[in-house]
């Protein structure tokens, strides 16, 4: 099962976080990206518990999103923590 960030949501964090009007490939937008398609399979989880296909997905998302942090924190630790303070994450 595929789930998807809708066009309106993905439009609005390209919005948000892009450099520049249609920046889908900076690491700002895609870590924001990946952040919401996470939270849509979190909460789907929670009701289809055995969807493992689904988990397998969620974990390699997760991992995606890490290595991009990761990148931010070694080279432009000011965008690092400009993202990591406005999507809520390392608490």
């Amino acid at each position: 099962m595929t789930i998807a960030v809708d066009q309106a949501v993905k439009a609005e964090l390209v919005k948000k976080f892009g450099t520049h009007e249609g920046d889908t490939g900076s690491a700002e937008v895609q870590i924001a990206i990946f952040d919401a398609r996470i939270r849509q399979l979190q909460a789907h989880l929670r009701e289809h518990k055995h969807d493992q296909g689904s988990r397998r997905g969620l974990l390699k998302l997760v991992g995606k999103r890490r290595r991009y942090l990761a990148y931010l924190r070694k080279n432009y630790p000011d965008r690092y923590r400009s993202v990591i303070k406005e999507l809520g994450l390392r608490r």
